[in-house]
């Protein structure tokens, strides 16, 4: 009870001061109609003629009564206040749009080449058929990513196991060799002989010796397996 009227007589005596001008400057305060919140007397921290307008100094300052925190810069208060400028926020950043990655297809294929067609009866170098034929196998590699490409020579039975391995040998190589000349990477191309150990044909299907009937019959079985792996784009 005893602060509360010590603040009371503080504000009176407070407002009577500037009344009669002993406060400093208080001969140049001017009302300028500034509107301040109605509170108590006791309890305002602006200083006012009647509880309406708030005394203001010749510069424009307002005058502080003593009670509660300072009040905070104002345009009301300070001629000289210029707010904070609120900071513009940053654009939001666009949204890359990922485009959309062509599709790769998986490539495997197995194509069997006659090798009667690739070469003359007991022979490994290429007849101009042979090569004709390995040109449109080329051609259907365009646009493949390639992995492996294998090449596997066969024979028929006719002649020594240890011959026909060495002729299928020879075969596959000839048809490596051929590919890597039309721009096939070697190191991509593997050759291989396996000579008469997987034919085609059944066992007793052509019977008898060597002749020119079993040739013909014997034919299936001398070919060259050629396999293929690799990736294909598409759009």
């Amino acid at each position: 009870m005893k602060n509360l009227m010590t603040k009371r007589q503080l504000g009176v005596a407070v407002a009577y001061a500037l009344a009669l001008g002993f406060v400093p400057g208080a001969a140049q305060a001017q009302s300028n109609g500034v509107q301040a919140p109605l509170a108590p007397a006791a309890q305002r921290a602006l200083v006012t003629d009647s509880g309406v307008q708030v005394w203001q100094s010749a510069n424009g300052q307002c005058w502080h009564s003593g009670f509660g925190p300072a009040p905070l810069p104002s345009a009301e208060c300070d001629p000289n206040y210029r707010p904070l400028a609120q900071a513009a926020a940053p654009a939001p950043r666009p949204i890359a749009v990922a485009a959309a990655s062509p599709a790769a297809e998986r490539v495997i294929e197995n194509v069997t080449l006659d090798a009667d067609t690739l070469f003359d009866f007991d022979k490994a170098v290429l007849r101009p058929a042979g090569r004709s034929a390995l040109d449109g196998f080329v051609g259907k590699l365009q646009g493949v990513d390639l992995e492996a490409i294998t090449a596997v020579g066969h024979t028929d039975r006719i002649g020594s196991e240890r011959y026909n391995q060495n002729l299928s040998d020879r075969r596959a190589q000839a048809v490596k060799t051929y590919l890597v000349a039309q721009g096939i990477q070697a190191d991509r191309v593997h050759a291989e002989g396996v000579g008469e150990t997987q034919p085609v044909t059944k066992a007793g299907e052509c019977p008898g010796g060597k002749s020119a009937r079993v040739i013909a019959c014997l034919q299936p079985d001398r070919r060259v397996d050629v396999v293929v792996s690799g990736t294909r784009t598409t759009q």
